[in-house]
């Protein structure tokens, strides 16, 4: 599990991190609001631990801007403030969970790995996964990290047929039988698998789908 933890008090991140880290949770760490939003948005978290109270923009702020870019990672409040009231705008900017300080570590990791179990268990069994990318069959959408990525239907059937058949090399011959359903002989055939091949790439990273010269294309 990766986390990111948003917090500016320096002491207690220093030693959350510590923790998580024996607990073989791997945690990034920011001090204030703007650079954890930064690297939220960028970056691929499993969960994330953000305090409300932060300098540059507040954890309301950033836990609202993540949703409002469709960042559906889990995200566990930490703060000093216990009125319900609090409780409930935490809640409704988007956390899933909420603890205040001073809060048991152990609890915390509980919660974390709680949250994460149900996210994957709330997933579909029409789910393919490529890399860092989620294939959602039914709902024709892909996402890398927590990021929707936007495709064309050619380039989500190649997407989708690499996911099902990972860790084998794949001819263009069968990529163009596979996917665009036909196959000529034409020499074209190959000029079209390339393309949609840099397209991929572009959209979803040149590491996804490695080239396996005079043999095809495999993605891991």
């Amino acid at each position: 599990m990766k986390v990111l933890v948003i917090e500016d008090t320096q002491e207690l991140a220093t030693n959350l991190v510590r923790f998580l880290s024996l607990k073989g949770i791997q945690a990034d760490v920011s001090f204030d609001g703007r650079d954890g939003l930064h690297k939220a948005a960028t970056k691929y978290y499993d969960a994330i631990i953000l305090d409300i109270n932060l300098p540059e923009i507040d954890g309301l702020e950033v836990c609202k801007r993540l949703r409002e870019k469709e960042k559906s990672v889990p995200i566990i409040m930490l703060t000093s403030r216990s009125g319900k009231d609090d409780v409930i705008q935490g809640l409704e900017a988007g956390a899933d969970d909420y603890l205040v300080k001073p809060f048991d570590y152990d609890i915390l990791v509980a919660r974390l790995e709680a949250l994460t179990r149900r996210g994957l268990k709330s997933k579909s069994t029409t789910i393919l996964t490529a890399g860092n990318c989620h294939i959602d069959l039914e709902r024709i959408e892909v996402m890398k990290g927590h990021d929707k990525i936007h495709l064309s239907t050619l380039e989500f059937d190649l997407l989708k047929y690499f996911a099902q058949n990972k860790g084998r090399v794949i001819s263009r011959q069968e990529l163009y039988e596979k996917v665009w359903g036909e196959f000529d002989g034409d020499f074209m055939f190959s000029k079209t698998v390339d393309v949609y091949i840099g397209y991929l790439r572009k959209k979803l990273g040149r590491e996804l789908i490695e080239t396996k010269k005079g043999h095809g294309y495999i993605v891991n």
